[in-house]
Protein backbone atom coordinates (compact mmCIF):
# COMPACT_ATOMS: atom_id res chain seq x y z
CA UNK A 1 0.00 0.00 0.00
CA UNK A 2 0.97 3.92 -0.78
CA UNK A 3 -0.16 5.89 2.41
CA UNK A 4 -0.44 9.12 2.33
CA UNK A 5 0.48 11.39 4.89
CA UNK A 6 -0.48 14.94 5.97
CA UNK A 7 3.04 16.29 7.61
CA UNK A 8 1.04 19.41 9.21
CA UNK A 9 -0.64 17.13 11.61
CA UNK A 10 1.00 13.60 11.19
CA UNK A 11 -2.35 12.02 10.42
CA UNK A 12 -2.90 9.36 7.90
CA UNK A 13 -4.86 11.14 5.26
CA UNK A 14 -5.32 7.75 3.12
CA UNK A 15 -4.53 4.36 1.75
CA UNK A 16 -3.89 3.49 -1.71
CA UNK A 17 -2.81 0.15 -3.74
CA UNK A 18 0.52 -0.21 -5.30
CA UNK A 19 0.83 -2.07 -8.54
CA UNK A 20 1.77 -6.31 -8.28
CA UNK A 21 4.43 -7.15 -10.57
CA UNK A 22 1.67 -8.69 -13.17
CA UNK A 23 -0.42 -5.24 -13.18
CA UNK A 24 2.65 -3.40 -13.32
CA UNK A 25 3.56 -5.19 -16.52
CA UNK A 26 0.50 -4.68 -17.74
CA UNK A 27 0.30 -0.89 -17.24
CA UNK A 28 3.56 -0.73 -19.13
CA UNK A 29 2.28 -2.62 -21.86
CA UNK A 30 -0.60 -0.18 -22.64
CA UNK A 31 1.90 2.41 -23.14
CA UNK A 32 3.76 0.39 -25.15
CA UNK A 33 1.06 -0.50 -27.19
CA UNK A 34 -0.16 3.08 -27.32
CA UNK A 35 3.46 4.11 -28.76
CA UNK A 36 3.35 3.70 -32.72
CA UNK A 37 0.15 5.53 -33.08
CA UNK A 38 1.69 8.51 -30.90
CA UNK A 39 4.94 8.15 -32.82
CA UNK A 40 3.00 8.20 -35.96
CA UNK A 41 1.50 12.05 -35.21
CA UNK A 42 2.86 14.74 -35.86
CA UNK A 43 3.91 17.89 -34.04
CA UNK A 44 0.60 19.87 -34.42
CA UNK A 45 -1.72 16.79 -33.43
CA UNK A 46 0.56 16.68 -30.39
CA UNK A 47 1.21 20.03 -29.72
CA UNK A 48 -2.73 20.17 -29.55
CA UNK A 49 -2.96 17.61 -26.52
CA UNK A 50 -0.36 19.23 -24.80
CA UNK A 51 -2.13 22.35 -25.18
CA UNK A 52 -5.68 20.81 -23.55
CA UNK A 53 -3.36 19.51 -20.57
CA UNK A 54 -2.75 22.57 -19.87
CA UNK A 55 -5.63 24.24 -19.61
CA UNK A 56 -6.70 21.40 -17.51
CA UNK A 57 -4.11 21.91 -15.08
CA UNK A 58 -4.98 25.67 -15.13
CA UNK A 59 -8.88 24.56 -14.55
CA UNK A 60 -8.24 22.45 -11.19
CA UNK A 61 -4.99 25.41 -10.08
CA UNK A 62 -6.58 26.09 -6.73
CA UNK A 63 -7.42 22.24 -6.06
CA UNK A 64 -3.78 20.89 -7.29
CA UNK A 65 -2.40 23.63 -4.97
CA UNK A 66 -4.30 22.77 -1.91
CA UNK A 67 -3.80 18.68 -2.54
CA UNK A 68 0.40 19.66 -3.10
CA UNK A 69 -0.32 21.29 0.91
CA UNK A 70 -2.09 18.12 2.00
CA UNK A 71 0.33 15.64 0.94
CA UNK A 72 3.63 17.28 0.89
CA UNK A 73 3.01 20.59 2.96
CA UNK A 74 3.98 22.99 0.29
CA UNK A 75 2.56 26.39 1.27
CA UNK A 76 -0.74 27.13 -1.17
CA UNK A 77 0.87 30.28 -1.95
CA UNK A 78 3.94 27.91 -3.68
CA UNK A 79 1.40 25.64 -4.89
CA UNK A 80 -0.69 27.59 -7.44
CA UNK A 81 2.26 28.67 -9.36
CA UNK A 82 3.83 25.61 -9.13
CA UNK A 83 0.68 24.55 -11.01
CA UNK A 84 0.96 27.87 -13.86
CA UNK A 85 4.66 26.69 -14.28
CA UNK A 86 3.60 22.81 -15.54
CA UNK A 87 1.06 24.30 -17.45
CA UNK A 88 3.74 26.91 -18.67
CA UNK A 89 6.25 23.75 -19.48
CA UNK A 90 3.41 22.33 -21.04
CA UNK A 91 2.57 25.10 -23.40
CA UNK A 92 6.33 25.81 -23.70
CA UNK A 93 7.31 22.21 -25.51
CA UNK A 94 3.71 22.54 -27.22
CA UNK A 95 5.30 25.73 -29.29
CA UNK A 96 9.00 25.15 -29.46
CA UNK A 97 9.38 21.30 -29.66
CA UNK A 98 8.92 21.20 -33.78
CA UNK A 99 12.44 23.81 -34.14
CA UNK A 100 14.17 21.98 -31.21
CA UNK A 101 14.01 18.88 -33.04
CA UNK A 102 14.51 19.62 -36.88
CA UNK A 103 17.11 18.34 -38.39
CA UNK A 104 20.68 19.31 -38.00
CA UNK A 105 22.30 19.23 -41.34
CA UNK A 106 26.08 18.92 -40.90
CA UNK A 107 28.40 19.79 -43.36
CA UNK A 108 30.09 17.11 -45.57
CA UNK A 109 31.38 15.63 -48.63
CA UNK A 110 28.37 13.84 -48.94
CA UNK A 111 25.08 15.30 -50.97
CA UNK A 112 23.48 15.53 -47.54
CA UNK A 113 24.60 14.84 -44.11
CA UNK A 114 22.24 15.26 -40.90
CA UNK A 115 20.99 14.44 -37.47
CA UNK A 116 17.62 13.36 -37.26
CA UNK A 117 16.41 13.04 -33.64
CA UNK A 118 13.57 10.05 -33.06
CA UNK A 119 11.61 9.08 -30.58
CA UNK A 120 13.07 6.29 -28.55
CA UNK A 121 10.28 4.58 -27.25
CA UNK A 122 8.54 3.92 -24.09
CA UNK A 123 9.88 5.58 -21.21
CA UNK A 124 10.10 5.56 -17.48
CA UNK A 125 9.90 8.73 -15.04
CA UNK A 126 10.66 7.97 -11.68
CA UNK A 127 9.58 11.52 -9.57
CA UNK A 128 10.61 13.16 -6.14
CA UNK A 129 7.94 14.50 -4.13
CA UNK A 130 9.13 17.91 -3.49
CA UNK A 131 7.63 19.37 -6.64
CA UNK A 132 4.92 16.84 -7.60
CA UNK A 133 3.25 19.47 -10.96
CA UNK A 134 6.25 20.33 -11.92
CA UNK A 135 8.75 18.16 -12.29
CA UNK A 136 6.04 15.04 -13.78
CA UNK A 137 5.40 17.90 -16.74
CA UNK A 138 9.41 18.59 -16.89
CA UNK A 139 9.51 14.57 -17.34
CA UNK A 140 6.27 14.26 -19.80
CA UNK A 141 5.92 17.31 -21.91
CA UNK A 142 9.14 17.55 -23.49
CA UNK A 143 9.10 13.48 -23.82
CA UNK A 144 5.78 13.47 -25.39
CA UNK A 145 6.42 15.98 -28.00
CA UNK A 146 9.39 13.84 -28.97
CA UNK A 147 6.97 11.07 -29.78
CA UNK A 148 7.65 8.82 -26.75
CA UNK A 149 4.76 8.03 -24.55
CA UNK A 150 5.53 8.10 -20.78
CA UNK A 151 4.94 5.90 -17.88
CA UNK A 152 5.76 7.92 -14.61
CA UNK A 153 6.17 6.22 -11.44
CA UNK A 154 5.87 9.20 -8.66
CA UNK A 155 7.11 9.46 -5.67
CA UNK A 156 4.90 7.13 -3.26
CA UNK A 157 4.46 10.07 -0.60
CA UNK A 158 2.73 11.85 -3.32
CA UNK A 159 0.07 9.08 -4.64
CA UNK A 160 -2.83 11.64 -4.84
CA UNK A 161 -0.96 14.30 -6.75
CA UNK A 162 0.00 11.23 -9.04
CA UNK A 163 -3.44 9.97 -10.10
CA UNK A 164 -4.57 13.78 -10.57
CA UNK A 165 -1.69 14.06 -13.14
CA UNK A 166 -3.38 10.62 -14.52
CA UNK A 167 -6.63 11.84 -14.40
CA UNK A 168 -5.57 15.38 -15.94
CA UNK A 169 -4.65 13.86 -19.62
CA UNK A 170 -7.87 12.08 -19.72
CA UNK A 171 -9.88 14.90 -18.96
CA UNK A 172 -8.02 16.84 -21.62
CA UNK A 173 -9.13 14.43 -24.47
CA UNK A 174 -5.18 12.75 -24.68
CA UNK A 175 -5.23 9.47 -26.54
CA UNK A 176 -5.33 6.36 -24.29
CA UNK A 177 -2.36 5.52 -22.56
CA UNK A 178 0.23 7.91 -23.84
CA UNK A 179 0.32 8.55 -20.07
CA UNK A 180 0.27 5.77 -17.71
CA UNK A 181 0.39 6.16 -13.96
CA UNK A 182 2.53 3.27 -11.92
CA UNK A 183 1.66 2.93 -8.19
CA UNK A 184 4.73 1.13 -7.13
CA UNK A 185 6.58 0.66 -3.78
CA UNK A 186 10.28 1.92 -4.50
CA UNK A 187 11.20 -2.21 -4.14
CA UNK A 188 9.33 -2.90 -7.35
CA UNK A 189 10.86 0.37 -8.91
CA UNK A 190 14.28 -1.95 -10.43
CA UNK A 191 11.98 -4.66 -12.01
CA UNK A 192 10.21 -1.37 -13.86
CA UNK A 193 13.48 -0.26 -15.11
CA UNK A 194 14.32 -3.52 -16.60
CA UNK A 195 11.16 -4.49 -18.24
CA UNK A 196 12.04 -4.93 -22.23
CA UNK A 197 9.64 -2.63 -23.10
CA UNK A 198 10.88 0.35 -21.36
CA UNK A 199 13.52 1.85 -23.41
CA UNK A 200 15.22 4.89 -21.29
CA UNK A 201 14.53 6.31 -18.07
CA UNK A 202 14.26 9.47 -16.33
CA UNK A 203 15.00 10.02 -12.58
CA UNK A 204 14.91 12.82 -9.91
CA UNK A 205 15.64 12.50 -6.77
CA UNK A 206 18.84 11.67 -4.50
CA UNK A 207 22.35 10.82 -5.43
CA UNK A 208 21.89 7.18 -2.60
CA UNK A 209 18.87 6.37 -4.82
CA UNK A 210 20.24 7.68 -8.74
CA UNK A 211 23.08 5.62 -7.82
CA UNK A 212 20.80 2.63 -7.87
CA UNK A 213 18.71 3.56 -10.97
CA UNK A 214 21.66 4.60 -12.82
CA UNK A 215 23.11 1.20 -12.28
CA UNK A 216 20.64 -1.01 -13.07
CA UNK A 217 19.82 1.17 -16.49
CA UNK A 218 23.53 0.87 -17.15
CA UNK A 219 23.20 -2.92 -16.86
CA UNK A 220 20.39 -3.27 -19.21
CA UNK A 221 21.84 -0.41 -21.70
CA UNK A 222 19.51 1.88 -21.16
CA UNK A 223 19.93 5.82 -21.17
CA UNK A 224 19.05 7.40 -18.45
CA UNK A 225 18.67 11.43 -17.62
CA UNK A 226 19.66 11.93 -13.87
CA UNK A 227 19.01 15.14 -11.93
CA UNK A 228 19.87 14.70 -8.06
CA UNK A 229 20.22 16.57 -5.45
CA UNK A 230 23.72 18.68 -4.65
CA UNK A 231 24.96 21.49 -2.10
CA UNK A 232 24.95 24.39 -4.40
CA UNK A 233 26.52 27.65 -3.63
CA UNK A 234 25.69 30.98 -3.87
CA UNK A 235 28.67 33.21 -3.23
CA UNK A 236 28.30 37.06 -1.95
CA UNK A 237 30.90 39.27 -3.56
CA UNK A 238 32.17 42.32 -1.72
CA UNK A 239 30.70 44.53 -4.22
CA UNK A 240 27.57 43.00 -4.49
CA UNK A 241 24.10 44.86 -3.81
CA UNK A 242 23.56 43.31 -0.14
CA UNK A 243 19.89 44.19 -0.13
CA UNK A 244 19.15 42.54 -3.39
CA UNK A 245 21.30 39.73 -2.13
CA UNK A 246 19.48 39.34 0.52
CA UNK A 247 16.70 39.01 -0.74
CA UNK A 248 17.85 36.42 -3.13
CA UNK A 249 19.30 34.77 -0.74
CA UNK A 250 16.07 34.20 1.34
CA UNK A 251 13.87 33.20 -1.43
CA UNK A 252 16.40 31.04 -2.73
CA UNK A 253 16.44 29.04 0.71
CA UNK A 254 13.52 29.08 1.96
CA UNK A 255 11.25 28.49 -1.08
CA UNK A 256 9.25 24.69 -0.43
CA UNK A 257 10.87 25.00 3.12
CA UNK A 258 13.83 24.61 2.01
CA UNK A 259 13.60 21.68 0.12
CA UNK A 260 14.40 22.30 -3.00
CA UNK A 261 17.53 20.55 -5.18
CA UNK A 262 18.17 23.80 -6.75
CA UNK A 263 18.08 26.00 -3.31
CA UNK A 264 21.21 28.10 -2.20
CA UNK A 265 22.76 25.77 0.56
CA UNK A 266 26.02 27.69 0.92
CA UNK A 267 26.20 30.83 1.22
CA UNK A 268 29.45 32.20 1.34
CA UNK A 269 30.36 36.08 1.71
CA UNK A 270 33.14 37.84 0.74
CA UNK A 271 34.73 39.39 4.58
CA UNK A 272 34.50 42.62 4.18
CA UNK A 273 30.91 42.17 3.73
CA UNK A 274 30.11 39.69 5.87
CA UNK A 275 29.09 40.95 8.97
CA UNK A 276 26.45 43.63 6.92
CA UNK A 277 25.21 40.86 5.11
CA UNK A 278 23.88 38.67 7.71
CA UNK A 279 22.83 42.13 9.50
CA UNK A 280 20.43 42.35 6.72
CA UNK A 281 19.48 38.81 6.20
CA UNK A 282 18.92 37.94 9.92
CA UNK A 283 15.77 40.19 9.65
CA UNK A 284 14.31 39.39 6.40
CA UNK A 285 14.53 35.14 8.22
CA UNK A 286 12.70 36.49 11.29
CA UNK A 287 9.88 37.69 9.24
CA UNK A 288 9.18 34.59 7.54
CA UNK A 289 5.79 32.94 8.99
CA UNK A 290 5.48 29.19 9.40
CA UNK A 291 1.81 27.27 9.46
CA UNK A 292 -0.44 25.68 7.82
CA UNK A 293 0.22 25.17 4.48
CA UNK A 294 -3.49 25.57 2.81
CA UNK A 295 -3.17 29.75 4.11
CA UNK A 296 -2.24 31.81 2.09
CA UNK A 297 -0.40 33.86 4.50
CA UNK A 298 1.96 30.84 5.13
CA UNK A 299 5.22 31.33 4.00
CA UNK A 300 6.75 28.38 5.25
CA UNK A 301 5.34 24.80 5.53
CA UNK A 302 6.34 21.57 7.26
CA UNK A 303 8.90 19.10 6.13
CA UNK A 304 7.23 16.64 4.32
CA UNK A 305 8.37 13.34 6.45
CA UNK A 306 9.45 13.59 10.20
CA UNK A 307 12.39 10.97 8.82
CA UNK A 308 13.82 14.23 6.84
CA UNK A 309 13.10 16.40 9.95
CA UNK A 310 15.63 14.12 12.22
CA UNK A 311 18.51 14.13 9.92
CA UNK A 312 17.92 17.75 9.64
CA UNK A 313 18.74 18.59 13.23
CA UNK A 314 21.46 15.83 12.86
CA UNK A 315 22.93 18.26 10.52
CA UNK A 316 22.25 21.39 12.55
CA UNK A 317 23.16 19.85 16.23
CA UNK A 318 26.76 18.60 14.70
CA UNK A 319 27.55 21.83 12.96
CA UNK A 320 26.90 23.81 16.18
CA UNK A 321 28.23 21.23 18.04
CA UNK A 322 31.71 21.99 15.49
CA UNK A 323 31.66 25.85 16.50
CA UNK A 324 29.25 27.70 14.38
CA UNK A 325 27.33 30.02 15.52
CA UNK A 326 23.13 29.27 15.37
CA UNK A 327 21.56 32.78 15.21
CA UNK A 328 18.20 31.41 14.40
CA UNK A 329 16.23 27.96 15.41
CA UNK A 330 18.06 24.88 15.49
CA UNK A 331 15.38 23.55 18.19
CA UNK A 332 12.46 21.01 16.64
CA UNK A 333 9.66 22.73 18.07
CA UNK A 334 6.66 20.98 19.86
CA UNK A 335 3.28 20.31 18.42
CA UNK A 336 2.16 18.42 15.78
CA UNK A 337 3.25 18.44 12.41
CA UNK A 338 6.96 17.93 11.15
CA UNK A 339 7.94 21.27 11.51
CA UNK A 340 11.05 22.81 11.66
CA UNK A 341 12.50 26.45 12.17
CA UNK A 342 13.91 28.70 10.16
CA UNK A 343 17.35 28.44 11.11
CA UNK A 344 20.40 30.65 10.77
CA UNK A 345 24.00 29.42 11.39
CA UNK A 346 26.49 31.65 10.89
CA UNK A 347 30.13 31.21 10.71
CA UNK A 348 30.02 28.12 9.05
CA UNK A 349 33.64 26.26 8.11
CA UNK A 350 34.20 23.99 4.99
CA UNK A 351 34.79 21.33 7.41
CA UNK A 352 31.31 21.10 9.18
CA UNK A 353 28.51 18.74 8.54
CA UNK A 354 26.28 21.04 7.09
CA UNK A 355 29.16 22.60 4.28
CA UNK A 356 29.83 18.92 3.66
CA UNK A 357 26.44 17.85 3.59
CA UNK A 358 23.35 18.57 1.58
CA UNK A 359 21.06 20.44 4.24
CA UNK A 360 17.12 19.65 2.65
CA UNK A 361 15.17 22.38 5.24
CA UNK A 362 15.30 25.88 6.04
CA UNK A 363 18.47 26.50 7.23
CA UNK A 364 20.78 29.38 6.10
CA UNK A 365 24.46 27.98 6.37
CA UNK A 366 26.37 31.15 5.93
CA UNK A 367 30.39 30.96 5.16
CA UNK A 368 33.08 33.60 5.77
CA UNK A 369 35.66 34.01 2.69
CA UNK A 370 39.08 35.72 2.86
CA UNK A 371 38.49 37.01 -1.00
CA UNK A 372 36.90 35.67 -4.32
CA UNK A 373 39.35 32.97 -5.11
CA UNK A 374 39.04 31.30 -2.08
CA UNK A 375 34.96 31.76 -2.23
CA UNK A 376 35.16 30.23 -5.69
CA UNK A 377 37.52 27.24 -3.94
CA UNK A 378 35.19 26.13 -1.51
CA UNK A 379 32.48 24.78 -3.24
CA UNK A 380 34.75 22.43 -5.43
CA UNK A 381 35.82 20.83 -2.03
CA UNK A 382 34.24 17.38 -2.78
CA UNK A 383 30.84 17.03 0.11
CA UNK A 384 28.49 13.74 0.53
CA UNK A 385 26.29 15.28 -1.95
CA UNK A 386 26.35 15.05 -5.80
CA UNK A 387 28.03 17.61 -7.30
CA UNK A 388 25.44 21.02 -7.39
CA UNK A 389 22.23 21.55 -9.52
CA UNK A 390 22.96 24.82 -9.64
CA UNK A 391 25.00 27.88 -7.98
CA UNK A 392 25.27 31.52 -8.42
CA UNK A 393 27.69 34.36 -7.63
CA UNK A 394 26.65 37.84 -6.95
CA UNK A 395 28.77 40.64 -8.11
CA UNK A 396 27.44 44.44 -8.48
CA UNK A 397 30.57 45.06 -11.29
CA UNK A 398 30.34 42.76 -14.21
CA UNK A 399 33.96 43.00 -14.45
CA UNK A 400 33.71 40.92 -11.06
CA UNK A 401 32.31 38.22 -12.55
CA UNK A 402 33.85 34.74 -12.02
CA UNK A 403 34.95 32.80 -14.93
CA UNK A 404 32.17 30.33 -16.92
Amino acid sequence: MLIATNPYSGEKIAEYPALNDEQMRERIALAHQAFPDWQASSYPERAEVLRAVAGQLREYKSELAKLMAEEMGKPVKEGGPEVEKAAWCAEHYADHAASYLANDVLPSDASLSYVCYQPLGTLLGILPWNAPLWLAFRYLAPALMAGNTCVMKHDSHVPACALVIADVFVEAGAPDNIMVNLPLTTPAVEKAIRDPRIAAVSFTGSSTAGRKVAAAAASELKPSVLELGGSDPCIVMADADLEQAADIVTLSRIINAGQSCIAAKRVIVEDSVYDDFIRRLKPRLEALKSGDPRSPDTDIGPLARDDLRQNLHRQVSETIAAGATCLLGGEIPAGDGYFYPVTLLTDVTPDMCAFREETFGPVMVVTPAANLDVALHWPTIPTTASAPASGQAMPKSPSRRPPV
